[in-house]
Order: C-alpha cells, then structure tokens, then sequence
C-alpha cells in the first residue's frame, strides 16, 4: 500500500505531488552527489493545500511529508518516492519521523510564541530525512502577529526545508503567505468513495458505510466516525430531530438548550480524556510528589496549563455545536430537494419520514430562510456570541421560517 492510497477521490492531486516528490529525490540525490540540477522542478519550497472540511487536506500533507522522506531502493530503479513500506515512509506516517513536524491546534488559534518555534526549527537542516518538513493542519487558525512570524519563513526558507500549510481556502491565509506557496485544490470526495475505503480499511459493514458516507456528503473523517461510533449516531439523530421540535417557543428553547448541553458534553469527555494525563505529567516533570505541594516557582507553569486546557475545551464545545450546525443544514438542504422536485441524491434517508413532513408542511421560501437561519449561528458564534444566546435565536427562527 502506497500513502497516496488514503488520498479518496483525488487523483489529480495525488498525480501532483508524486510527481513533486520525483522531482525533490532527484534534487536530493543530484545535491548530494554534486550533480547539476536539472531545470523545470516541479519541486518548491512551500505548499498550500485548501479544501472543503473532509477533503482530506491534511492526509494529502502527510502522504506528501512521506514521500518526501521515502527511502525505497526502487528510487534508484525509477520507481516513485512513498512506497509506504520504508522507515521513512512509516515513521512519517504514524508520526514519529524526526524531521516531520505536523502541527494541529485543539485550542482557537495558533499564537506567536508557538510559530517562532516552528521558524526556528524550519532552520535546522534534516537530522535523519532528505528534507525537514513542517505540516500545519490548521493554517486559517493562525493570529494575524503569527501569520507575519510565519511569512519571514517561507520568504526566505532553508534549503532543505518544506511547508505544508492546510486551509479550508485561499481567503483563510494572509495574501503575503498564499501568494509564496504552491497551491493545491482539494475537491470532496465522492459519496461511494469513501464508502469503499470504510469498508476495505476500516471493515465497516457495507450498508452503514454507505449509509455514514451519504449521511456526511463525503467527509472521510465524519463518517468514519459515523460508521464506528454509536455515540456519534445518537448525537446525530437527537440533531435530526430538532426541526421537528421547533413547533412553540418552549421548545425552541428546550432545543436549543440540549444542543448546547451535548456540545459540553463532549468538550467534557474529552477533558476528562486527557486533562488530567497532562496535568500528571507536568507535575512529575516538575518535581511534584503525588499529593504534597508543588514546588516553590511552578505555580505560573500550573496555571498556563490550566489556560490552555479551558482555551481547548472552548473549542471542542464549539466544533461539536458546529457539526450539529452542518447537519442540520444538511437536513434542510434534503428538504428544499424534496420541495422544488430536484434530482440530487437526499443525504439523510434515514429519516426520510421528518423530511417529507417538513416539506409537505413549509415552503421552499421558508426552507431557504431556515437554512439562513443555521448560517447565520455559525457565524454568530465566530464573533463569539454567547453559544446558548446564538443557538435559541437559531431556533426561534426556525420555527418562524
């Protein structure tokens, strides 16, 4: 298996960035053995990969960062880098390469402080690899302070050093930045798809698979976790059933409360995953016994780790209110179809009872305000208005329509 294999649905992609990594072990090995490089390299320095969400733009960066470190014999033999086979292929993969860096924030932006890091290890040649790779997942979350710290980089790049920076689109990165990389347009893959690889990867039964991959439009990742997760089916049939809940004021505000109660939740459950790990093992790296006191001087240390936890719980509640958004769009989406007699695929079949009652009883107009009604949420709640405040306005108008 190759690491284009997990690149669904995008071959002409996958068709770029081998050719790239062609170019940049030829580099490599023409550097090395003080051979004049060749003209025309389909090789740079800095890449941009945009997306819709579940494109897989992060999965195309690693599978790049791999080839770029693959350490086949069969290059020799004009074979193509990322056999996915070799040490410098499964390292990158998995993550433990030491010259792959892949950055990913769970907390809502990436500040200065964690960007000059970056700048300063992008200057280290490569300790084991053929190049030092740094893979940003989460581009568009970078401060505006961060996004200048990071420019100076990919103006003026080591040798051997290559950026991946992931983005929804274009518009999410800073002019200055975009306009150095190498940009790399990732579609939504299609439905059967990404079907096909839950059941040949992951051995999810075919219909949930297909059923998972209908329901999320195509998005690898959330019907992954569709197709593997009950949690995530009951989460998802409990935000199906909100337009249907919207029929008098209490229960707009009923609604709108439990989606905000299930986002905290997850937040919750995942703080309870891993904040107390963490905070065990700072305590131990810092001298902490087991319930004694802390040292004297660690205090500031303690408390940056208990800023950054609730900085993480903040953006877990408001993915998880993001997703229940989405797939309440999505629900909508189906019943416009169904009201204006189109042809496309209705994604929520499992509940095509709701579907048609909505449609039967509402008009396409009214169904085109209630999905302004769900846009406007999200953007509400990206200039940080109250969750519980966006959620009950949402609702109410969704039971106006």
């Amino acid at each position: 298996m190759t690491v284009w294999d997990d690149l669904v649905g995008q071959d002409r992609v996958r068709e770029q960035l081998a050719a790239a990594a062609k170019d940049a072990d030829a580099l490599v090995t023409a550097v090395s053995a003080r051979e004049p490089v060749e003209q025309g390299s389909k090789m740079t320095h800095a890449w941009l990969f945009t997306g819709p969400p579940g494109s897989g733009r992060s999965t195309a960066a690693r599978a790049f960062a791999a080839a770029l470190q693959c350490t086949s014999p069969d290059r020799a033999l004009g074979g193509e880098p990322g056999c996915g086979f070799c040490d410098g292929c499964h390292t990158s993969l998995i993550g433990t390469h030491a010259d792959v860096q892949v950055i990913r924030t769970d907390l809502l932006s990436i500040g200065v402080k964690e960007t000059r890091d970056l700048v300063r290890r992008a200057q280290l040649s490569p300790a084991v690899g053929r190049w030092q790779v740094i893979v940003m997942e989460d581009a568009d979350r970078l401060t505006e302070g961060a996004g200048n710290v990071l420019l100076k980089a990919v103006e003026e790049p080591a040798p051997r050093t290559v950026w991946m920076l992931c983005a929804p689109s274009l518009e999410d990165v800073l002019p200055t930045i975009r306009s150095r990389c190498r940009h790399l347009t990732l579609g939504t893959p299609p439905v059967e798809a990404v079907a096909d690889v839950l059941i040949r990867r992951d051995g999810v039964d075919p219909e949930r698979a297909h059923s998972a991959a209908r329901a999320t439009q195509g998005h690898i990742g959330r019907a992954r976790r569709l197709a593997t997760d009950e949690r995530a089916r009951a989460r998802r049939a409990a935000v199906l059933r909100v337009p249907l809940r919207v029929a008098d004021v209490g229960g707009c505000l009923k609604a709108a409360q439990e989606l905000i109660d299930t986002a905290t939740d997850d937040a919750k459950q995942m703080a309870d995953e891993v904040d107390v790990k963490e905070t065990e093992d700072l305590k131990a790296a810092l001298g902490g016994v087991a319930g004694g006191r802390m040292p004297r001087g660690t205090a500031g240390a303690m408390k940056e780790l208990e800023d950054k936890q609730k900085r993480r719980k903040t953006r877990t509640q408001r993915d998880s209110l993001d997703l229940a958004l989405t797939e309440l769009t999505g629900f909508y989406r189906d019943v416009l179809a169904l009201q204006l007699g189109s042809r496309i695929a209705i994604a929520n079949v499992d509940v095509q009872d709701s579907l048609d009652r909505i449609a039967e009883s509402s008009t396409p107009a009214q169904t085109l305000r209630r999905i302004e009604a769900v846009i406007a949420c999200r953007q509400a709640m990206d200039h940080n208005v109250a969750p519980l405040l966006a959620v009950e306005a949402m609702t109410m108008s969704l039971r106006s329509g």
